[in-house]
């Protein structure tokens, strides 16, 4: 079974920097869009970035500038490298992958890793 393992994460303060890692456990199947959501307390989950397999990115509006999204395809691994937080950053983040096992498309996530942004 596909797993993604997410590390990172934590408390910081606003305007700090965090890092988010998200490693898919398979060097068999194809993975091939990858993004980090987040949800808040009180709030739907929704899309922070993502990136195809082919490097081709986006952002929402927020982070727009100050988070970056890569991806090693190498060791099917994504990163959120987080900049300039703000306390309205402060959520769970989850990783996401679509991976295609034995030819069948699946949706993955991660376990949720926690983000607060202190003011």
């Amino acid at each position: 079974q596909v797993q993604l393992v997410e590390s990172g994460g934590g408390l910081v303060q606003a305007g700090g920097s965090l890092r988010l890692s998200c490693a898919a456990s398979t060097r068999t199947f194809s993975v091939n869009d990858m993004a980090w959501y987040r949800q808040a307390p009180g709030k739907e989950r929704e899309l922070v970035a993502g990136i195809t397999r082919g490097g081709t990115r986006n952002y929402a509006d927020p982070v727009k500038g100050r988070f970056t999204i890569s991806r090693d395809n190498t060791k099917n691994t994504v990163i959120l490298q987080m900049d300039s937080l703000k306390p309205e950053d402060t959520a769970v983040y989850y990783c996401y992958a679509e991976i295609y096992v034995w030819s069948r498309r699946g949706d993955y996530w991660g376990q949720g890793t926690q983000v607060t942004v202190s003011s």
